[in-house]
């Protein structure tokens, strides 16, 4: 039998009368019907973010391990709403190069990425998650690209709805913004409410704000950010490695239709399941990207350590490259104080040696990539068709 978790009101805009979806105050742990499942998930899945952050301690650079992966989750989150930018346009724009994508949608994957690094640098000052920051991650993910005139870090004063061209045909229409400030004053609540395990909490809280949907735009997104920094603040992890995106991503459609269910039945618990096996799953996907990496550059760097005088040169370039995967020779030259005779002969090693990779296939202007390294690094990012 559905369980009732909001009301339905009448309102109306521009003469149009329709039903809005007031969400009652999240329930509280003891109020959901959880099984042997729910618990042996959740054991496992707080067993797979500890080995998470163990491994990633274990890396001879965290931040660099750290660097990608907020990039990879930004391009994830960004992907779901509909950009088209791959991994690679990513970092080519943010090395100055020219990407092959409309500039607006690495734009707002660039604006995912500062939102994301202002909440940590946040969180560290001991500022609380709560409504005031995330109204500041809004204003930086739109302060460039298509929602720049979303009224960024603002609530909204209007209504807004889910699929269809106006809220009478929508699929789904959040509360109006009278009803909407009081959700968000309970979902503020909710976020320090004790004695609630981590992930139920970052599991109902993220559900809840969806269904508030309280900007103009962006919603997804800060939805998404705010799992990660609820995790980082309840200390479930140390540093922003777990990006649900890739599991939401993959799971789209699932994903949407449990968002709709727990609204309409109150299936809570079928969202707790499929929110716990992501984070298990996906924690578990970290891991194996990180020691992936590790045995790629240690096995490249044995390779360069063997062809004698020039392998100095040519580890110094291979140190650059696990920053900057994708490189040109002057770029390389200028960050390494290496001489461009030096760096081109460097890449006429790693290249023979099967590390790096032309792709231009130009005389001038070259782009070489480090080729099994970004295949790891692109994993899961392809856009969605």
């Amino acid at each position: 039998m559905p369980r009732v978790t909001g009301r339905y009101i009448t309102s109306s805009t521009a003469g149009e009368r329709f039903q809005a979806f007031v969400p009652d105050p999240l329930p509280q742990q003891s109020e959901l019907e959880l099984t042997p499942r729910h618990y042996e998930l959740m054991e496992k899945a707080n067993w797979a973010l500890g080995r998470l952050d163990g491994v990633a301690a274990l890396l001879p650079d965290t931040s660099l391990f750290l660097y990608f992966y907020i990039r990879k989750e930004a391009l994830l989150s960004s992907q779901i709403e509909g950009t088209q930018s791959s991994f690679s346009d990513l970092l080519l724009h943010e090395s100055r190069e020219v990407p092959g994508v409309p500039l607006d949608d690495v734009a707002e994957v660039s604006s995912y990425v500062a939102a994301m690094e202002h909440g940590l640098k946040r969180l560290k000052e001991d500022f609380p998650l709560s409504l005031r920051l995330i109204g500041e991650l809004h204003e930086i993910l739109l302060s460039t690209g298509r929602g720049s005139t979303k009224n960024p870090g603002e609530f909204r004063r209007s209504q807004n709805w889910i699929g269809g061209s106006r809220p009478g045909n929508a699929r789904f229409v959040p509360p109006p913004p009278v009803e909407m400030l009081e959700c968000l004053g309970n979902l503020e609540t909710y976020l320090h409410a004790e004695h609630t395990p981590v992930l139920i909490k970052a599991a109902l809280a993220h559900l809840q704000f969806e269904t508030i949907h309280p900007f103009l735009d962006g919603n997804g997104r800060v939805g998404r950010l705010l799992i990660t920094l609820l995790l980082c603040a309840e200390g479930a992890l140390s540093q922003p490695l777990l990006y649900l995106s890739l599991y939401f991503k993959t799971h789209r459609d699932t994903y949407y239709e449990l968002l709709q269910r727990v609204r309409i039945d109150g299936v809570w618990e079928e969202w707790l399941l499929f929110f716990l096996e992501g984070v298990l799953e996906t924690s578990l996907q970290a891991v194996s990207t990180a020691q992936s990496m590790l045995q790629l550059f240690e096995d490249d760097r044995k390779k360069i350590e063997q062809i004698g005088r020039p392998a100095g040169s040519a580890l110094r370039l291979h140190q650059y490259l696990q920053h900057h995967p994708l490189c040109t020779i002057p770029k390389a030259s200028a960050d390494t104080n290496l001489s461009a005779p030096t760096i081109t002969t460097a890449i006429g090693h790693l290249s023979r040696l099967g590390v790096l990779r032309e792709i231009t296939g130009k005389e001038r202007h070259r782009l070489f990539v480090y080729d099994r390294y970004l295949t790891i690094l692109n994993e899961g990012t392809e856009p969605l068709s």
